[in-house]
């Protein structure tokens, strides 16, 4: 199992996009933040390419201007 930390700058505060967020298959968490990042998503998949998947349905939604992405290892 792959877990990924997606941090999400967006257009304003939205909570119509913080629910599109966590109606997203393999969103585990999704948290409005203070800072330089507005919210922090955690995802889980069984594949990087489902990852990818995931991260792009993120970055397509209306209001994220920008996301980086940090996969997280077992260590």
């Amino acid at each position: 199992m792959l877990m990924a930390y997606v941090l999400v700058n967006t257009e304003e505060y939205d909570v119509q996009l913080m629910k599109m967020l966590r109606k997203i298959k393999g969103v585990e968490e999704a948290c409005p933040l203070y800072g330089v990042y507005d919210v922090i998503v955690k995802t889980k998949a069984d594949t990087m390419d489902e990852i990818k998947d995931i991260h792009n349905k993120i970055r397509k939604l209306e209001g994220v201007r920008q996301t980086l992405t940090m996969i997280a290892h077992e260590g």
